[in-house]
C-alpha cells in the first residue's frame, strides 16, 4: 500500500483566504486554507457554526450529488466540494484545513483556477512522513447500468485520468480529455469551467436553486431554441442587457478556453471526487460519461478496497538479513531457554515495534504429541513466541534488561487463521498500541508464515524488576 520510497507528504506554508459567492446559495463566503499536520488529509471546518464542526473529505459523508458533490456529517453540510479538492490534489498537497463561513465554497469562475492560485501563493512545504499512496495492481471498475456511465482504474506508473464525455447532444458532441501527470493539472485542467445545458439552467432558475451564477462562472450550452421568455429570464438572472448564442452553441460573454473544456472540467470533477477516498492513487482512471454520482460510487468502492487491502496486507521480511539481535543477544535479555525459547532472531527493533523470526523444525519437542502423524504447532505456543518477541521490545526500554522480567497481564482478540507446520518460517511483528507507561506494555501482535497471517492477538504485559543492581 505505501511505497517506502514514496515522496514526503506536503501541506501549505501559511494560511491564505479568498472570498466569493456560492453558486447555488448566492451567499458571500470566505474560504481559508490552513496548514495541517501529517496524515491529516483534507478537513472542512464550518467556522460560522457553534463549536466549529469538522467535516472530513470522506466519501462516506456524501449525501447527494445533485449539482455537485455534497457532504454531511451530524447535520452539518458542505456543498460543491469537488473544485477545491481537485486543486489540492492537482498541486499534490496532502494535508490541509479548509475553513468556511458558509456551507459552500465560493464558485469563483467555475473552475479550480483561483484555488490553485491561492494555494501557490501560500507556498507548499514538505513534511516528515512519507506520502500514503494506493498502488493499483489490478483492474477495479464500477458501472452504472441505468446511465451507462463507467469508471475503470488500471495499473500505471503515476496518477493519470482520461474522461470521455457524450451527452447525446449536437451542441456538445463527444469530447475526450486526458491528464498524464498531475504536474499538468495547473496548466491543462485547473481553468476548465463548470457547464450546464440551457434546459438545466431554466429548471434551476425556476426553483431558485442557482443564486450565484453569472456568465463568468458557468458555460451554458444552448440545447434548445431560445424563446423570448427564456431570454428575458436569463437577462434578469445574469444581470445582462443582452444575451445571445454564439455560433459554437454557448451563451455569449464567455469564450471557451479549450474546444473540449467540458471534458476537461469533467476530468477536474473526477479528481476532486476521488479525493474523497483519502488516499493518493497511483494508477490510471478511465471515466466514460462521468458524473458526481458515478464518481462517488466508484470512490466508495475504491475506499472499501483500499481498507480491505490494508487489513490483509502481508509485510515482507528478509529472513537472510543481518539480525539486530541473534539468539545469544536474545538470551542475554530474556530468561527463557530451550526448549521454551521460541524466537531465533530479531530482524527489526525500534521504539514502537519489533520483528522476530522462528524457524519451525520437526525437532521441536511439542511435535511428539501435537499431533502424532500430523504435526501442528500449538496456537498457544505461537502466542507465547509473539510474547517473547514483544518482551524484547519491552526490555529494550530499560538500561539493564537482565534484571527485569515481563509477565502477561491480558490477551485479547486472539485469532488463529492458518496452521503452522514443520519447515515453516514464522515472523512475529509486534507494535505498541499505546506508549509504555509505568511498566505496562500494550501491543498488537501478528504472526506470519508462507505469506499469510497465521495468528493475531492483542497482548498486555508488565515489566517487573527482579533484582537490585
Amino acid at each position: 500500500m505505501t511505497d517506502c520510497n514514496a515522496p514526503k507528504q506536503t501541506t501549505i506554508a501559511k494560511e491564505v483566504a479568498l472570498t466569493g459567492v456560492g453558486l447555488h446559495t448566492g451567499k458571500e463566503v470566505t474560504l481559508t486554507f490552513k496548514p495541517a499536520p501529517t496524515n491529516h488529509g483534507y478537513k472542512f471546518v464550518r467556522v460560522d457554526l457553534e463549536d466549529n464542526p469538522v467535516i472530513e473529505a470522506d466519501v462516506n459523508y456524501v449525501v447527494n450529488t445533485q449539482r455537485g458533490t455534497n457532504l454531511e456529517k451530524n447535520g452539518v453540510k458542505i456543498q460543491t466540494s469537488e473544485h477545491v479538492l481537485a486543486a489540492l490534489v492537482g498541486l499534490e498537497i496532502d494535508n490541509c484545513i479548509l475553513e468556511l463561513n458558509a456551507s459552500e465554497p465560493p464558485i469563483m469562475d467555475g473552475s479550480s483556477k483561483y484555488f490553485v492560485k491561492a494555494l501557490e501563493e501560500a507556498g507548499i512545504v514538505e513534511q516528515d512522513d512519507a506520502r500514503n499512496e494506493y498502488v493499483v495492481t489490478e483492474v477495479i471498475s464500477y458501472l452504472d447500468e441505468e446511465s451507462g456511465s463507467e469508471i475503470t482504474l488500471i495499473p500505471a506508473d503515476n496518477y493519470q485520468v482520461t474522461t470521455m464525455v457524450d451527452f447525446g447532444t449536437k451542441v456538445l458532441g463527444t469530447q475526450n480529455a486526458s491528464l498524464k501527470d498531475l504536474k499538468e493539472f495547473k496548466t491543462e485542467i485547473a481553468d476548465a469551467r463548470t457547464f450546464s445545458f440551457l434546459h438545466e439552467i431554466e429548471m434551476l432558475l425556476d426553483h431558485g436553486l442557482i443564486q450565484g451564477g453569472d456568465l463568468n462562472n458557468a458555460i451554458v450550452y444552448v440545447d434548445k431554441e431560445l424563446s423570448p421568455e427564456t431570454m428575458e429570464k436569463l437577462r434578469g438572472a445574469f444581470k445582462k442587457d443582452k444575451i445571445s448564442v454564439k455560433p459554437n452553441g454557448i451563451l455569449d460573454n464567455l469564450t471557451l478556453h479549450y474546444p473540449n473544456e467540458a471534458a476537461r472540467h469533467k476530468l477536474l470533477d473526477v479528481i476532486g471526487d476521488l479525493a474523497l477516498t483519502g488516499t493518493r492513487i497511483r494508477g490510471k482512471v478511465i471515466a466514460n460519461k462521468p458524473g458526481h454520482y458515478v464518481n462517488t460510487q466508484f470512490a466508495k468502492k475504491l475506499s472499501q478496497q483500499i481498507k480491505q487491502e490494508k487489513r490483509n496486507k502481508i509485510p515482507k521480511f528478509n529472513p537472510h538479513a543481518t539480525p539486530v539481535k541473534d539468539v545469544n543477544d536474545i538470551m542475554a535479555m530474556l530468561p527463557h531457554r530451550p526448549p521454551f525459547l521460541l524466537v531465533d532472531k530479531i530482524l527489526e527493533l525500534s521504539d514502537e515495534h519489533v520483528v522476530g523470526l522462528k524457524n519451525v523444525t520437526m525437532n521441536e519437542p511439542f511435535f511428539v504429541g501435537h499431533f502424532p502423524g500430523a504435526p501442528v504447532m500449538p496456537g498457544v505456543l505461537i502466542v507465547e513466541a509473539m510474547a517473547q518477541t514483544g518482551g524484547i521490545l519491552a526490555l529494550s526500554t530499560v538500561p539493564d534488561p537482565e534484571n527485569y522480567l515481563t509477565f502477561f497481564m491480558k490477551i485479547n482478540n486472539v485469532k488463529f487463521k492458518q496452521q503452522v507446520n514443520p519447515g515453516d518460517t514464522l515472523f512475529f511483528k509486534l507494535d505498541l498500541i499505546t506508549p509504555i507507561r509505568r511498566g505496562i506494555v500494550h501491543m498488537q501482535g501478528n504472526a506470519y508464515a508462507n505469506d499469510k497471517l497465521v495468528t493475531e492477538a492483542e497482548l498486555m504485559a508488565q515489566i517487573v524488576k527482579t533484582k537490585s543492581t
